[in-house]
């Protein structure tokens, strides 16, 4: 009876060898030692179905045959059991450790190897007996007892190994261990019983296959095609960065000249009122065109997981009273009253990413700004202090037009629009919360909204900020304005030289530098600037990057090879995405301007570089 379990198990530790082998595995070192058992169980059932063929057809118990056969059985058990508890030794260290001492694993095994040789060779050697009743054969001597007794040690360390680092995994992993337990148990129980039905090798190949779920070997063919999908999606998305990026440079490049040009005329004493007014509304639909353009650029970043934060010191105030003037610009001409209450114990510096912090405030007070269109919109702001940490605590109230309760989960997603029917007058993509949302998780801070359909809304942020030494200087502190800069002339005749292939840009830039009384000369390509600054002295350089034949950085980098060069050189460009200038100010330049100009940063260069005050 028992060669027919012996045969079923067979069979199905074949079909396991198959399943194993023909998916693949995934190299590690649970699944080479599951290799080495699954093939030792497969050969040590072989040889039990061999001498029971032996034994039926009538082969002597003294031929020599027969005694190779069940002596090679008992090595079976040796090396079975051997495999087994060296399994269990490995895995009860845990995942981590386990790949930091693969050459600890390899001495125990190399040590269990030589054992194993050294006890196959006693086994054989060892006088075997056989002992006939009730019509079953069973074999005796020393070399029986011998595998039964190593059979024993591997087991208890087995064991002992599962309690002493039972911290170290999961419990699933052992319940091998635990089956081969139970199994010897009900072995002694049935051979008691029946000693016709011999069953060690039937449920040894139940442990083999329990112990195939529980290692870690996921299909190594889906494996290889989730990683062939993983390279094609990095591509697409390398691809769709790349469009993004070069769709932000040429959106930025004429939106540079309207947002220059538009600049310069605001500034002219003789403008008509009227035509003042049409400036101001195209440089307000510049903004929303660049807030589209970077909103895009940011939920790019977003999806491939490549949004930063980059932290800095810097004033809350003066973000604070920056938001609060664009967000005047923003209401414009509505009946809105906006009330603004800044807490006065909040620290003077702070360390975070403050270009994000603002970045969410806005997007909210803007929220507010397009959704209400009379009464009143409360922007304040509460500290809590605790250690070197300050919790920034924001709140925009609004009298707006609210949201539906069963809307406020979509609110946060992307492209959404909520009441289209109602909104079709108003701006904007449906980007702004979504950024925001991943800004503020990113930040580790919370966002809750509160609302009231028709009535208004709340918006509560809060962002725990580090706070700066009190010994630290702010760059911002120093800002002055064109007409401060201009008024003690310290700047007016200082020379500036801007290097840009797109004739447009240069004259934007230009007609921005000349209000401040500066002397301008430019040149159209890196090789043209190489040329000037061997003969002329400049001041400070505006260096696009995105040139033709040599860029911006590629002609800095030349610059610098000369020792004698010292002139600032500010990049100034239309590559405006996250990140870029990190990148720039790592490759050397002096500062980093963005395109399209920023009135008040390039207030900011021209004080620091040509004001000798």
């Amino acid at each position: 009876m028992g060669a027919y379990f012996t045969i079923c198990s067979f069979v199905y530790i074949l079909i396991f060898i198959f399943f194993f082998f023909s998916k693949g595995s995934v190299v590690n070192t649970e699944t080479k030692i599951y290799k080495v058992l699954i093939i030792t169980t497969a050969i040590g059932l072989f040889f039990d179905i061999l001498g029971y063929a032996l034994y039926i057809n009538g082969y002597p118990l003294n031929s020599f045959l027969y005694f190779l056969v069940v002596k090679t059985e008992l090595v079976y058990f040796v090396a079975w059991t051997f495999t087994f508890a060296f399994y269990i030794y490995v895995i009860s260290y845990n995942k981590k450790n386990i790949e930091e001492k693969l050459e600890h694993f390899r001495k125990i095994f190399h040590y269990l190897l030589g054992v194993f040789v050294l006890i196959t060779f006693i086994i054989y050697i060892l006088p075997i007996e056989f002992n006939f009743a009730n019509n079953v054969v069973f074999p005796m001597g020393s070399s029986v007892t011998l595998t039964y007794l190593i059979a024993g040690v591997g087991i208890l360390f087995s064991i002992f190994c599962a309690i002493k680092n039972r911290k170290n995994i999961i419990l699933f992993k052992y319940t091998p261990l635990f089956a081969m337990a139970v199994s010897m148990v009900v072995i002694v129980v049935v051979q008691r019983l029946f000693p016709d039905l011999f069953l060690v090798n039937f449920c040894l190949s139940i442990v083999v296959v329990i112990l195939y779920f529980t290692i870690e070997n996921p299909d190594i063919k889906l494996i290889k095609e989730l990683n062939l999908a993983k390279v094609q999606a990095e591509k697409a998305n390398q691809a769709k960065t790349e469009f993004l990026s070069n769709m932000s440079h040429e959106i930025r490049t004429p939106l540079n000249a309207i947002t220059g040009f538009a600049e310069a005329l605001k500034d002219e004493k003789d403008l008509p009122e009227k035509a003042r007014d049409d400036v101001n509304d195209i440089l307000m639909a510049s903004d929303s065109l660049l807030e589209i353009v970077n909103g895009v650029l940011d939920i790019s970043k977003i999806e491939a997981n490549k949004l930063e934060i980059i932290n800095n010191n810097y004033s809350p105030y003066k973000m604070f009273n920056d938001l609060t003037t664009l967000t005047k610009v923003r209401i414009g001409e509505k009946p809105i009253e906006l009330i603004v209450k800044i807490d006065e114990t909040i620290p003077k510096v702070l360390y975070g990413d403050h270009t994000r912090v603002k970045q969410v405030i806005l997007n909210i007070l803007t929220n507010a700004a397009k959704y209400t269109k009379e009464g009143h919109i409360i922007f304040k702001v509460d500290s809590l202090i605790k250690g070197d940490i300050c919790r920034l605590i924001v709140s925009v109230e609004d009298t707006g037009i609210g949201i539906k309760r069963d809307k406020i989960d979509k609110l946060f997603d992307k492209f959404e629009r909520l009441d289209k029917d109602r909104n079709t007058t108003i701006e904007g993509t449906g980007l702004g919360l979504a950024i925001t949302k991943k800004l503020v998780q990113l930040m580790h801070g919370q966002l809750v909204v509160q609302s009231i359909y028709g009535k208004g809304s709340k918006f509560t942020v809060s962002i725990d900020q580090k706070i700066a030494p009190s010994t630290v200087i702010l760059e911002d502190t120093m800002e002055v304005s064109r007409e401060e800069l201009t008024k003690g002339g310290e700047v007016i005749g200082k020379s500036v030289l801007i290097v840009d292939d797109n004739k447009l840009n240069i004259k934007v830039a230009t007609r921005l530098l000349e209000d401040y009384g500066i002397t301008v000369d430019s040149c159209m390509s890196g090789a043209e600037c190489l040329e000037k600054v061997k003969y002329i002295k400049y001041d400070l350089i505006f260096m696009d990057d995105m040139m033709p034949r040599m860029s911006g950085t590629e002609t800095f980098h030349k610059l610098k090879e000369d020792p004698n060069f010292s002139t600032p050189v500010v990049v100034l460009t239309a590559n405006a995405i996250a990140g870029m200038e990190e990148k720039y100010l790592s490759e050397g330049f002096d500062s980093y301007l963005s395109k399209p100009i920023e009135r008040k940063a390039l207030d900011n260069v021209i004080n620091k570089y040509l004001n000798n005050e």
